[in-house]
């Protein structure tokens, strides 16, 4: 154990590229995945002590269920990274497709570019557990869609729709939007000393994963950044027998 072994992947079959490399893993505590062509679930539930660093585009729902083990990627994501982990932390040195971090449970995904639709839906947390994405470029829509809990940090702009549902947990915006584009039960207001430790820790990790593709750091203050929040942690209470 506490080997580091490199595998190939090329064409092969999901099934086949997962086998190879869970064989890999039992065996060794980090794994150099190469010529990655799409397969999916590459680091199912990955417990912690185990890494991939893979090389490559991974397809849809890479790290699902992901439970304390490391992921880098080398290039783009697919759809559904992250698909309800428990904990860890997943880096993307690119941009990643739609629904990133759904129902997250825990842990850290930072992608160093943009993202597509509904990142961070369902996101929740629990106690001790408050999972935060990061996502460096754009936001395409409805980020942060029936938000429970946890922490969006968005460093471009975001698309349509944002928050839509929302009722828990914060999104960070470094580019605030109009008053005429809160959704009803938010509130967008500027971030206190609070918020900002919050945030310059999370830019402090992201600065940390993407040094060398950075020109130079981001500011870690987290001055000028906006907070969007609900007004209630009950908006469907309403709906609902007492």
């Amino acid at each position: 154990m506490g080997k580091t072994v490199s595998v190939t992947l090329g064409t092969a079959h999901f099934a086949e590229a997962n086998a190879t490399v869970r064989e890999a893993l039992s065996q060794n505590d980090t794994v150099e995945v190469n010529g990655v062509f799409a397969q999916r679930y590459l680091g199912c539930a990955m417990p912690a002590g185990k890494t991939l660093r893979i090389h490559g585009v991974p397809g849809n729902d890479l790290a699902c269920y992901l439970d304390g083990g490391e992921i880098e990627v080398f290039g783009n994501a697919q759809d559904q990274i992250g698909n309800t982990m428990n904990d860890g932390c997943i880096v993307v040195h690119g941009r990643c497709g739609d629904a990133a971090g759904y129902g997250m449970r825990g842990g850290q995904i930072l992608v160093r570019d943009g993202c597509g639709w509904r990142v961070g839906i369902h996101m929740k947390q629990f106690e001790g557990k408050r999972p935060a994405i990061v996502i460096g470029g754009d936001a395409g829509s409805f980020l942060g869609e029936y938000l429970a809990g946890g922490i969006i940090v968005l460093l471009g702009k975001p698309g349509r729709h944002l928050a839509t549902g929302m009722h828990g947990g914060v999104i960070y915006l470094r580019h605030p939007i109009g008053e005429d584009e809160v959704s009803a039960g938010l509130v967008q207001e500027p971030a206190d000393e609070v918020d900002r430790t919050v945030i310059g820790a999370l830019l402090r990790r992201y600065n940390e994963c993407f040094a060398a593709d950075l020109d130079e750091p981001l500011d870690e203050s987290g001055e000028g950044f906006h907070r969007l929040r609900p007004t209630t942690v009950r908006p469907y209470a309403a709906l609902y027998a007492n």
